[in-house]
């Protein structure tokens, strides 16, 4: 009698640093014109989205991703009623931007229509029907055509992408984040990316760091684990005015009973304050000589293909 045996999926972080989960079964597997998209059933995680055979959300624990995404940035402008968000195609950040009752727009731009279209099928429990707010308008194009073409109309831009490289890697560079910034209202714009991990990835996370500050005034990373991407992670949130490292606890907390957001898992006043602290050993990779990444030269310097 022959056992069936799990698949063992396995992921490089960097070419010498990686991790793997096992796979139950494939329960779809289709291709759009940008990418290959499957959808598998594991034990560590539930339903798990992959694209191009990366992991890019995972059912059990998506909140580690998506609250610290959402929640600093809208907790901390002044008042965030219009936000586009770039990318994101599983509907988790539009789930999590739109608990806010400030809300009156959501611009969702999502180059790749087939991801939505397979999200809003077989991720539901991600995306929570948020492609159906009527607050949400989808555009299926380019996010950096539209951000381009969008001047001064956002409170909070929030970017859910791949990796910075291949299709993703014009919006990585500082051309592009002096378009974000022209898309702002004004001076208390927010600006939230991921931004890498100082662990496996720290050359890109030193770029992106120095590329967002040669454009903002301030920028914030914050550190989080995330179980899905298998090591420490950080985001980044950059603006003009807003400093998010400024704002108390106490403020924070009031504002999350000011609009009524309950029962996150990873934010709260406390954990703001907690992902702004960098670790010494950041501290000296942030010291580091670091590229300004441009149009002119995208490509970072640890970038791999295994």
């Amino acid at each position: 009698m022959s056992v069936k045996k799990d698949r063992v999926f396995k992921e490089a972080l960097n070419p010498h640093f990686g991790y793997y989960y096992t796979v139950k079964e494939t329960l779809k597997k289709t291709k759009t014109k940008y990418q290959n998209i499957e959808l598998i059933d594991t034990e560590e995680f539930g339903r798990v989205l992959l694209l191009d055979n990366i992991t890019q959300v995972v059912e059990s624990n998506e909140f580690m991703y998506h609250e610290p995404m959402v929640h600093p940035a809208m907790c901390s402008h002044p008042d965030p009623q219009s936000v586009l968000v770039i990318g994101g195609g599983d509907g988790g950040i539009l789930r999590e931007v739109l608990k806010y009752p400030t809300v009156k727009r959501v611009e969702h731009a999502e180059l790749d229509e087939g991801v939505i279209n397979f999200s809003k099928e077989y991720l539901t429990s991600v995306h929570a029907g948020s492609f159906d707010d009527p607050r949400v308008n989808i555009n299926v194009t380019d996010g950096r055509k539209y951000a381009d073409e969008h001047p001064g109309e956002f409170d909070v831009v929030i970017m859910d992408m791949t990796d910075p490289f291949g299709p993703s890697k014009m919006l990585y560079t500082n051309d592009f984040f002096r378009i974000i910034k022209r898309s702002f209202k004004d001076r208390a714009g927010m600006f939230v990316m991921h931004s890498e991990s100082p662990i496996s990835r720290p050359v890109a996370f030193g770029c992106i760091t120095k590329t967002l500050g040669s454009t903002f005034a301030h920028v914030n990373p914050l550190y989080t684990y995330i179980q899905m991407y298998a090591v420490l992670w950080s985001i980044s949130l950059s603006s003009d005015e807003v400093d998010i490292a400024s704002i108390k606890a106490s403020t924070i907390e009031s504002r999350l009973k000011q609009y009524g957001i309950e029962n996150l898992k990873l934010y709260n006043g406390a954990t703001h304050g907690s992902m702004l602290v960098t670790y010494p050993y950041i501290e000296e990779i942030l010291k580091q000589p670091a590229r300004i990444i441009t149009d002119a030269e995208p490509d970072f310097p640890d970038n791999f293909i295994l």
